[in-house]
């Protein structure tokens, strides 16, 4: 069969939750059989978000092929367990990227280059990437709000698009914020309705209003809508806000959310399979034990930052019904003086991935307090990174050890930058991005976790053990567990004389799923609520 699309706009503020909706319509239609795939497009001018700060745009989400994407993402291969790909996630940048190279190129004939069509054919184009040959559903959300300056190319993309794949195979979703206004204790739909209108003024009438609200929309609310927006009343449907980001495909199930979009796209609609995920959803809503573990990092205002670890963590407590309550530890504030004070009350400390030196010593304080008080540790990327350096101080006595990126002047770089990013200028695309694979020491903790020597690992870095150091590490006490094939990189590190320290150079948040928890991240809250009962 031809392949169906599902565009999501979003209308009236941004935020909204555009990608939770798509989402979960992603894992309703999966649940029916359907194989699905889902791509983020993004109106600005970036290539990409990983040269932006995390405090603007939330964490940088990698994929296997190595791309550096909206966080959006993330939440998309959690909610329908695909991996995607850089064809996933498209930005302005991209888009005039391409085109301009086109145009170098010679590729346009002479011709004046403009937004339509040339700018329009390349969004258009990027529609189809992201589809293998089994993709039978594709779920495209466009970024910002209807309006918007930025957005109008690719509103006038799907609008051609529509047109030319014929409106029975391509549908539109709108999502748009219903207003409550408190002072009169009243719902009022204008700013929907306006939203809509300006849909319609650049050509697209939408076939679904999503309504994004607080509280229980009526019947007569749901008619209103329909008779303004020119759309059957059955095709408006509220978006509670939910309990718990998991239960949202379910929210959306019971208003029949993927049976719409079925009947859109003149598709069969049966019944779904969503026993796991109603089971997943039930352990999350009723715990019975609870733990709290400290994430220390230097970006605790925005928890976006660290929404993939976040998420990670109230996987890993699904399974044993248990509540993982997350204490945000700002890493300038620790030292080895408090630290016993700001630990008190946590069972496991985990330091996640950063760039940057702020925060630096304040991590390092928390690893040694972790490593001296035996909670159970858990380091990302930088966060190994800082393991060894403070093990090479603090126990095999290199007191000035630290990573090159940090301090240039070290006498025990213990931390160096990789070969191959040697001379490397541009910031933009050029770290070690991607999945990898690792070989685990088949008598590491490491090993017992995962159930498997060949693992692979998404990874995003510049720096590297430095491997004239292995030796004084491991001397000491420290286990090398996972090293890259080649034996050139090592990816894990652990201490076996610890309850459970562990630390890798990958990402391995970017893998956990809701129904499926990532081994270490299993492990390690499994440790801390053995810590807790201890404690």
């Amino acid at each position: 069969m031809a392949v169906k699309y599902v565009f999501v706009t979003g209308g009236v503020v941004s935020g909204l939750g555009k990608g939770i909706t798509a989402a979960s319509l992603g894992r309703l239609l999966k649940a029916r059989g359907y194989k699905v795939t889902m791509q983020k497009f993004d109106p600005y001018i970036n290539i990409d978000p990983g040269t932006m700060n995390p405090i603007q745009h939330g964490e940088v989400f990698v994929t296997d092929d190595g791309a550096e994407t909206d966080l959006d993402l993330g939440h998309y291969e959690r909610f329908i367990d695909e991996s995607l790909t850089r064809n996933s996630n498209v930005t302005t940048g991209k888009v005039y990227w391409s085109v301009l190279e086109k145009e170098r190129h010679g590729d346009f004939g002479g011709g004046t280059v403009q937004v339509i069509p040339h700018i329009t054919n390349e969004i258009k184009s990027r529609f189809h990437r992201s589809l293998s040959e089994e993709t039978e559903i594709a779920i495209i959300e466009v970024g910002g709000t209807v309006g918007d300056i930025e957005s109008q190319p690719y509103i006038e993309a799907i609008r051609q698009f529509q047109h030319d794949v014929g409106r029975e195979n391509c549908i539109l979703i709108h999502v748009a914020l219903m207003v409550y206004l408190p002072a009169s204790e009243e719902m009022k739909t204008k700013p929907i309705q306006m939203s809509v209108k300006e849909l319609q003024r650049l050509g697209i009438q939408p076939d679904v209003v999503v309504c994004r609200t607080e509280y229980e929309i009526d019947d007569n609310l749901k008619d209103k809508i329909s008779l303004f927006c020119n759309v059957p009343a059955s095709h408006v449907v509220q978006n509670l806000t939910v309990d718990m980001l998991y239960e949202a495909p379910l929210a959306m199930e019971k208003e029949h959310l993927a049976e719409i979009v079925c009947q859109s796209l003149k598709l069969d609609c049966p019944e779904p399979d969503l026993d796991e995920w109603k089971a997943m959803v039930d352990a999350a809503k009723h715990p019975v034990q609870e733990v709290t573990v400290a994430l220390v990092g230097k970006y605790i205002a925005l928890h976006d930052a660290y929404i993939s670890v976040v998420e990670s963590l109230k996987h890993a407590g699904y399974p044993s019904r248990c509540t993982v309550n997350i204490k945000w530890v700002d890493s300038e504030e620790v030292t080895d003086e408090n630290a016993a004070e700001i630990f008190s009350d946590v069972s496991g400390i985990l330091v996640p991935g950063g760039f940057g030196s702020r925060g630096i010593d304040g991590k390092i304080a928390s690893i040694k307090y972790a490593r001296e008080n035996n909670i159970p540790f858990l380091g990302l990327c930088l966060g190994m990174q800082l393991s060894i350096v403070e093990f090479a101080r603090d126990v095999v006595g290199f007191r000035d050890a630290h990573s090159i990126e940090l301090n240039p002047a070290t006498t025990h770089p213990v931390i160096s930058l990789m070969p191959d990013q040697e001379g490397i200028t541009d910031i933009g695309g050029t770290l070690r991005l991607g999945s990898y694979p690792c070989h685990l020491d088949t008598e590491s903790l490491a090993y017992k976790l995962y159930g498997e020597e060949l693992i692979h690992e998404r990874h995003r870095h510049r720096y590297e053990v430095n491997n004239d150091y292995r030796e004084a590490l491991t001397s000491k006490g420290m286990k090398l567990s996972g090293i890259s094939p080649d034996g050139r990189i090592v990816e894990m590190i652990e201490i076996p004389s610890h309850p459970f320290f562990i630390a890798t150079q990958a990402h391995p948040e970017l893998k956990s799923r809701p129904n499926r928890p990532h081994p270490l991240f299993l492990g390690f809250v499994n440790a801390a609520i053995e810590k807790g009962k201890q404690k």
